[in-house]
């Protein structure tokens, strides 16, 4: 199972974030990366500086032949040609894509497999569940479901479906 995280609270030249994700899927297919489920939207606080709007994101179930590392050069393609700008560590953005998990791969260089905060994050947690219910994280072998209970309240709450 190979799955990417989605994220946008800038809407850039496009009408909004909801189109930002939706191109970003778009440029997948283009680049022969195969969706195989999506996620529903979900609306989250930002965790990084101040003043910047709520993001939407989702998680995606993609199919491909690609190995990690091109996989990964592709995502950083995308956010490129849309715009994306890379100042601010957490800093507001276009569009953000993260390897989240490459069929179960344990790996420490580049690309780091699995995504190495992605245990933290409710806002990448809740979607996952949402395209992989049963999925285990890697390392620890811990469910999605337990992964989210673990998270401490703060990283729990602020996270709403879209309608």
């Amino acid at each position: 199972m190979i799955l990417i995280a989605l994220g946008s609270n800038l809407k850039g030249a496009y009408a909004t974030s909801e189109a930002v994700l939706e191109a970003a899927i778009q440029a997948l297919a283009a680049h022969g990366i195969k969706l195989v489920a999506r996620s529903a939207i979900y609306q989250t606080r930002p965790i990084g500086p101040r003043g910047q709007g709520d993001y939407l994101n989702m998680v995606i179930r993609v199919s491909t032949v690609k190995p990690p590392r091109s996989l990964l050069k592709i995502l950083h393609k995308i956010e490129l040609e849309m715009g994306r700008e890379r100042r601010i560590r957490w800093g507001a953005r276009i569009i953000d894509l993260d390897l989240i998990d490459y069929r179960g791969l344990k790996h420490r260089a580049t690309p780091i497999l699995p995504h190495p905060r992605l245990h933290q994050r409710g806002f990448v947690l809740r979607p996952l569940r949402d395209v992989a219910p049963g999925w285990r994280h890697p390392v620890s072998q811990l469910t999605v479901e337990e992964l989210l209970q673990a998270l401490p309240t703060q990283m729990r709450v602020g996270i709403g479906r879209r309608a």
